[in-house]
């Protein structure tokens, strides 16, 4: 439980995950903040008015799905690093997911990465797909690797 652990329990994402039906359309994000914080710069980063904090403020981020086109503007300006793309569409079998990365070095494009879990335990190998990393992003990096299709639920972080 993330309360008494730090780590979300798959049973706490129940109402933060996309539909699968959503999923299997295309790019879409997943705001893992499950917790009421002062905290909105999502909300204002969204092109789309697809996140909205019905209670204001310190209400928790929900996503409109439907309305969300996975363009990833919101990646980099959650200070939680708890906003992800999730692309079920990239190849058969393989999905892509957009993290935050503020650590050094960045990886590159082609990179190999080890792809980890959220109590950071290595669970895969991943490819590099795309890395942003502009000025306006703030030294926050998006950084998009390929998964197993099957670990979109799992895979949060990743080590150069």
């Amino acid at each position: 439980m993330l309360k008494n652990t730090g780590i979300i329990t798959p049973e706490e994402l129940e109402n933060v995950m996309p539909p699968r039906a959503r999923l299997e359309k295309g790019p879409v994000a997943i705001i893992e903040c499950l917790q009421d914080l002062p905290c909105d710069p999502c909300v204002s980063a969204c092109p789309v008015n697809a996140i909205q904090m019905k209670a204001g403020i310190t209400d928790k981020p929900q996503l409109v799905f439907d309305t969300c086109t996975g363009c990833g503007a919101c990646v980099p300006k959650c200070p939680g690093l708890a906003i992800f793309i999730v692309n079920m569409k990239h190849a058969p079998g393989l999905a892509t997911l957009s993290l935050s990365y503020e650590l050094l070095p960045v990886p590159a494009k082609g990179d190999e990465v080890e792809a980890l879990d959220r109590s950071g335990t290595a669970i895969c190998r991943a490819k590099v797909v795309r890395v942003i990393n502009t000025p306006a992003y703030d030294r926050t990096a998006v950084v998009t690797i390929e998964i197993p299709a099957d670990r979109i639920n799992e895979i949060r972080a990743i080590r150069v």
